[in-house]
């Protein structure tokens, strides 16, 4: 694809968006090239087992469907175990971008005239005492093993924080075999009945809520509403988590039970994926929804800069069946800029789209008041507490560098305390240290200087210096 001829188009990310893109554009003629870390397409919601022996996890029939069609399509090629670990937007300003891959060959540059990013997102952590303990994991780091490999944190184990994808991780794991001694949601679920329009909107979300309480049921797994895990600590050879109740804001409350398990799985939203699209130059905005860091786009996914698109989670977080409309709506977009569909046929083929997503992104919206992060976690820490586990920066470090220097920005934090210099460089721990900075300081601040690297994902110095520095 170097040098971009006509009709040729990069997709990165094989997740649903992505794989809707790339088949809505090879529909209209383009050629695509799907670029994915993962061994299998698929992204994290559609993961497929890794290993010989693990049954495939059962996905619904619109899914598993557009799987076979990018699958099979003659216009199609996936390149999986590719990870693009830098950008830089067309030299010669008619649009696209140059990517910088890591693969199984070796180090190797594409150029396309057209880009469509689909990173997805990864979990939001929050801290709290003991969560940086072994056998706390993230519920999507506990379903990637589950799905991926058939291998399960523990035995027993406890899923907390918030969000419907508590109850798929829970139902999971007890379907691969594992006793689920809770689910600790901190959301008071009658919270939806707020929410009846987008609630309508969204049938298909009522229908996917109902199975994953029957699986609860089925399974006999208790769900502990309006509380949380506020500490986990070692017990024996396993772990006991401490659940209290919270109010709206999070400030914790009575002790209602501790739970001896062996696994304790967080979850608490998603972080989207922005770095690729920052390092290309593209406009964010912060969420109003989640108050995520997110790509600023059209209703047909273009981004500000000119020959390329964002889809899914990077544009905010809304769940797979938002992500493949979005990801439709940027292939089309895509195939217009290629010269594939003219004005009329883009609007032709978009318009009832726009409309799906018009519906998805209302529910998405509701969710995100429904099961809110507010910031009454910063409470639950102690001076001991681990917030940025690579450079082991403790929040009682934190809180007093912030009042002992007068810090009042990420990058002074940063530079101080190096919260968020080491290997995640803050994809983990960026979010937290920015709340616990603003409480401390009294500014908001922005996630920006947290997304902001030419180099997007670690690689070894040997690739970089093959392939020379980013500009």
């Amino acid at each position: 694809m170097s040098g971009g001829g006509t009709g040729r188009l990069a997709v990165v990310g094989a997740g649903p968006a992505g794989l809707a893109a790339a088949l809505a554009a090879a529909e209209a003629g383009a050629e695509v090239t799907v670029l994915d870390l993962g061994q299998r397409p698929g992204g994290q919601y559609l993961r497929q087992p890794t290993v010989d022996g693990v049954r495939p996890a059962p996905h619904p029939a619109r899914f598993a469907d557009l799987l076979r069609r990018v699958g099979t399509h003659p216009r199609v090629t996936v390149r999986s175990g590719h990870q693009v670990w830098s950008a830089e937007p067309a030299d010669d300003g008619t649009g696209g971008a140059t990517l910088r891959l890591s693969g199984p060959a070796g180090p190797s540059t594409l150029a396309a005239p057209v880009v469509v990013l689909a990173p997805g997102g990864y979990d939001r952590v929050v801290p709290f005492p003991g969560w940086d303990l072994p056998g706390v994991v993230t519920a999507g780091a506990a379903q990637a093993l589950a799905k991926g490999q058939g291998v399960l944190v523990g035995r027993r184990v406890l899923v907390a924080g918030t969000g419907p994808f508590l109850l798929v991780v829970a139902a999971g794991l007890a379907s691969t075999g594992a006793e689920v001694a809770g689910v600790v949601e901190a959301a008071p679920l009658r919270r939806w009945s707020r929410h009846p329009l987008a609630v309508a909107g969204a049938p298909g979300k009522l229908a996917e809520a109902a199975r994953h309480f029957a699986a609860l049921r089925r399974h006999r797994i208790p769900l502990w509403r309006g509380q949380a895990v506020t500490e986990v600590a070692e017990h024996g050879s396993g772990l006991r988590a401490t659940v209290r109740r919270v109010d709206a804001d999070w400030w914790a409350g009575e002790l209602t039970r501790n739970v001896e398990v062996d696994a304790v799985c967080v979850g608490y939203g998603f972080t989207p994926s922005v770095d690729l699209a920052v390092a290309l130059g593209c406009a964010t905005r912060t969420d109003p929804a989640d108050g995520s860091l997110v790509v600023s786009v059209d209703e047909l996914g273009r981004s500000s800069v000119p020959g390329v698109l964002v889809a899914g989670e990077a544009t905010g977080v809304g769940g797979a069946d938002l992500a493949v409309e979005e990801g439709r709506l940027a292939g089309l977009a895509a195939a217009h800029r290629l010269g594939l569909l003219d004005d009329a046929g883009l609007a032709r083929a978009s318009t009832p789209v726009v409309r799906r997503t018009a519906r998805q992104r209302r529910f998405a919206a509701a969710m995100h008041r429904v099961h809110r992060v507010p910031d009454g976690w910063t409470d639950w820490l102690r001076p001991e507490t681990v917030v940025c586990r690579c450079e082991e920066v403790t929040a009682g470090r934190l809180r007093a560098d912030v009042a002992g220097y007068g810090l009042d920005d990420i990058r002074a934090l940063k530079l101080v305390t190096r919260v968020g210099m080491g290997l995640c460089q803050g994809r983990v721990c960026g979010r937290a240290a920015a709340c616990l900075l603003a409480a401390a300081s009294g500014r908001d601040q922005p996630l920006e200087d947290f997304a902001k690297r030419q180099i997007v994902m670690p690689v070894p110095l040997g690739i970089v210096a093959e392939e020379g520095p980013p500009r």
